[in-house]
């Protein structure tokens, strides 16, 4: 594979991953709404959910995840229940401006793993890139192991540093705010948005 071929798979992923969607803005309600506690399992479950569609499509496994579906909607549908149950501990959790950080050291990593691994799973936007779009860009039947690793290093290299990066810069606004009313106010818009997200993927085929 030309190294013009990796640049663009690199960029269309690019686009894919930062475009607006229910992954984005569970990322930043998940940011504001509960910092950076847990962040790389958080952050590492949506690495691997890509690299496993990424794996299916790259092997032509993609009419055994089709054979799957019921697995599949299952998994999506765990994903939204998880969204809500953080759009609900959000909403129903105690504002103390003083205090942010002490109130946020009760999340722990294998949930929010697991919830952000559920997620990636189950978002329609991540299958399509990666059943149907993807092969456009990239001829799998020209898929060698080396070509493999090459572009699973590109999704981490990518997704990473998009996901973390967007993660820390919601923590850091939450923290200009020091009002209880405002910290409130931001709790219940995070619980909202995290809430949609959940909807937008349930309702997505």
């Amino acid at each position: 594979m030309t190294f013009a071929s990796l640049l663009l798979f690199a960029s269309i992923y690019l686009l894919a991953v930062a475009s607006p969607g229910p992954g984005i803005a569970a990322v930043i309600a998940r940011g504001l709404g509960q910092g950076m506690q847990a962040a790389p399992a958080f952050v590492a479950g949506f690495v691997v959910g890509d690299l496993i569609w990424f794996t299916i499509a790259a092997t032509g496994l993609a009419f055994v995840a089709r054979s799957f579906e019921t697995l599949f909607l299952v998994i999506k549908y765990a994903g939204c229940a998880y969204l809500l149950y953080l759009a609900w501990k959000i909403w129903s959790a105690p504002v103390v401006a003083s205090d942010v950080q002490a109130a946020r050291e009760r999340v722990s990593a294998w949930p929010s793993f697991l919830g952000s691994l559920s997620l990636t799973l189950g978002n329609p936007k991540v299958m399509v890139f990666f059943l149907s779009l993807m092969p456009q860009v990239v001829d799998l039947r020209d898929m060698t192991p080396v070509i493999f690793f090459e572009m699973a290093a590109i999704i981490v290299l990518v997704i990473t540093p998009i996901m973390a990066g967007t993660l820390y810069l919601a923590d850091r606004a939450r923290r200009i705010f020091t009002s209880q009313r405002t910290l409130r106010r931001i709790n219940r818009t995070t619980a909202g948005i995290m809430a949609g997200a959940a909807v937008a993927i349930a309702a997505r085929s």
